[in-house]
């Protein structure tokens, strides 16, 4: 994967605009950006179309600009987080699509908001409780492709942590097309591909 100058340009314009660029930096460490290449990889194996992408938990619209300059073929983007700082940041990070009309982030809980992709991506999976995942999952429409990510990092904001990959495999009850481990500097990174039936 090659990230290309024009869109580094609007990176570093999303953490100069930034209300707390230290915290947008985050999105930069290097476990996050690998977690990210590596479920780019993975997927890619997976489409095989133009697909719509919503990623809940999008934070900082990092992933969602990584996978427009990847091979997946992306048609749109709906980034969503609960937090109402991620928008603007967001929307800068993917400005180009934006003014394309091929990217939108939205300020909203992922357990109420509408789904309408083809793809549905959640790597905050350690951000929710169970209740509030299964509260999630209920609402994803049947048989759409599932990405999941969590880990086993045990900080407080994290608060449905697993400790292996076969403890996250049962909390995800998705029909799984492929699951996998990746080693970071400070956890585990745990991620399951498969179809919510």
């Amino acid at each position: 994967m090659q990230i290309d100058t024009e869109h580094l340009h609007y990176w570093m314009n999303a953490v100069r605009q930034s209300p707390n660029p230290m915290r947008t930096m985050d999105a930069f460490w290097q476990g996050q950006l690998r977690s990210k290449e590596w479920l780019i990889d993975c997927l890619d194996e997976h489409i095989h179309h133009s697909v719509r992408i919503d990623i809940h938990g999008g934070w900082v619209g990092v992933l969602a600009s990584m996978i427009f300059q990847s091979n997946i073929p992306t048609h749109y983007i709906c980034s969503v987080d609960v937090d109402p700082t991620c928008e603007p940041i967001a929307t800068m990070m993917n400005k180009m699509e934006e003014q394309n009309g091929r990217f939108r982030a939205i300020t909203a809980d992922m357990c109420s908001v509408p789904v309408s992709g083809d793809v549905i991506i959640n790597t905050s999976c350690e951000h929710i409780t169970q209740d509030q995942y299964e509260t999630w999952l209920a609402r994803l429409p049947k048989d759409s492709l599932v990405v999941l990510q969590s880990n086993n990092y045990a900080i407080p904001e994290h608060v449905r942590i697993a400790q292996t990959l076969d403890e996250f495999r049962k909390q995800s009850h998705l029909t799984e097309l492929w699951s996998g481990s990746l080693k970071t500097q400070l956890y585990d990174r745990w991620m399951v591909i498969g179809r919510n039936v």
